[in-house]
């Protein structure tokens, strides 16, 4: 038998019959609706589902048995759905000797035409628009398999759904702010990894963003707005307008940021600036580093019997930006960006009432093939670290978990290198 031509047919405002009402009806008929058909039903007995969109006025509805005047009145039909159990035959030679084109239910072999299993990307989804019809060689439960395959591409950005036409369809920049994760690929959401696939232009930052970033087509504009110390004021003003002019451009814009968009990320102020020159932004959450770092070297932030909360901060400003943090003795402190101030901040925590036999560690590269992990006590922590050479990107981890005897060099599934 020869290949079927696969076509998309538009029915909007064309008048398609649909013999029978039982359940294969019941499937079909809320598609062509949504296609604008015009839809008559001829069928004896009506199921609920089609009584009620008959009772709605969205099809027009003849309880009687099928007849050969019904493809042609009052109007020739366009398309003929039937799905009887009983008549089909008889309707398809109808419909035949009519030219009309006919959907059989009953006998793919028989039918002239054949219904792919359809995948339909998800309004507001990075597919939305894209539709993939899939024909199984009259096998639809093979089609629908392959369908199912190709929609958890779409959704997950596997496939290539990016728009080649800036602005295709009149459709308006939008920024997603996308936590990347602590800087293993594979620490991506789905939701961020499908918005990457179809970018425009990603806005990045230095750190936690490479392996992803190996991954984008050619044709997506990659802006490196990766910070260093002592410019964090003057690039951020300017990453809030890349942003935008990329956005206002009718661009659709990832700003990528390393862990999570709102955990010492700055994201919202990005969003605010977004919200306040019209762009539609949206936060897509990532995994923060303050927990997956740790974890990578096998510390739990919380642990029970040693500690039931934790506190984040940013180190990046000495003891002096921690303030009361640093009279917080019952919970877990993570300190990220806090490696140029080590020093000064165990100094402050040990002053404050930490003691200093409390158990602490450094993870450097967490995630990466050079994740490093330092153990001391918070009194020799600073000088355990200036000894081995520490640097950023690290998180700081001080309290009892530190000491937690897991199987942190063998238990994780990320690096764990001592």
């Amino acid at each position: 038998m020869a290949q079927p031509y696969l076509l998309g047919v538009r029915l909007e405002g064309r008048r398609v019959l649909v013999v029978g009402a039982g359940t294969v009806s019941s499937r079909r008929v809320p598609d062509l609706l949504a296609a604008g058909a015009l839809v008559e039903v001829v069928a004896p007995e009506v199921d609920d589902a089609l009584q009620r969109l008959a009772d709605a006025g969205a099809l027009v509805l003849h309880r009687r048995p099928f007849a050969p005047e019904d493809l042609l009145r009052p109007a020739p039909a366009w398309l003929v759905l039937t799905a009887t159990g009983t008549v089909d035959a008889e309707v398809a030679a109808a419909a035949e000797e009519t030219r009309v084109w006919c959907l059989r239910a009953d006998d793919a072999a028989a039918s002239p035409l054949h219904r792919p299993a359809v995948a339909r990307g998800a309004d507001g989804s990075p597919a939305e628009g894209i539709v993939v019809a899939v024909s199984g060689d009259a096998d639809p439960r093979r089609a629908v398999a392959v369908r199912d395959a190709v929609l958890a591409g779409l959704d997950s950005g596997v496939l290539p759904v990016r728009r080649r036409r800036t602005g295709a369809g009149g459709r308006p920049g939008k920024v997603w702010l996308v936590g990347a994760g602590p800087g293993d690929a594979g620490l991506i959401s789905v939701r961020g990894r499908a918005l990457l696939a179809a970018a425009d232009v990603v806005v990045t930052d230095r750190l936690g963003t490479a392996e992803h970033l190996a991954s984008l087509s050619p044709e997506v504009e990659v802006v490196d707005v990766g910070k260093s110390p002592g410019r964090h004021g003057t690039i951020q003003d300017r990453i809030h307008e890349v942003l935008v002019e990329h956005a206002l451009a009718g661009r659709q814009v990832v700003r990528l940021k390393g862990g999570d968009p709102f955990v010492l990320g700055r994201g919202g102020e990005e969003v605010e600036h977004c919200l306040a020159h019209g762009v539609e932004v949206e936060v897509v959450p990532g995994i923060t580093s303050a927990v997956s770092v740790p974890a990578a070297a096998g510390i739990p932030v919380t642990h029970r019997g040693v500690s039931t909360s934790f506190v984040v901060a940013s180190g990046h400003a000495g003891a002096a930006g921690l303030g009361s943090l640093l009279q917080v003795t019952d919970a877990t402190v993570v300190l990220l960006m806090a490696v140029g101030h080590l020093e000064e901040i165990c100094t402050a925590l040990v002053a404050a009432g930490r003691p200093p036999g409390t158990a602490a560690a450094v993870v450097e590269r967490g995630w990466t093939p050079e994740q490093r992990t330092t153990h001391a006590t918070l009194g020799e922590l600073a000088a355990a670290a200036s000894a081995r050479g520490v640097t950023n990107p690290a998180v700081v981890v001080i309290g009892d978990v530190a000491a937690v005897p897991l199987t942190r060099r063998t238990g994780t599934s990320g690096p764990s290198r001592g």
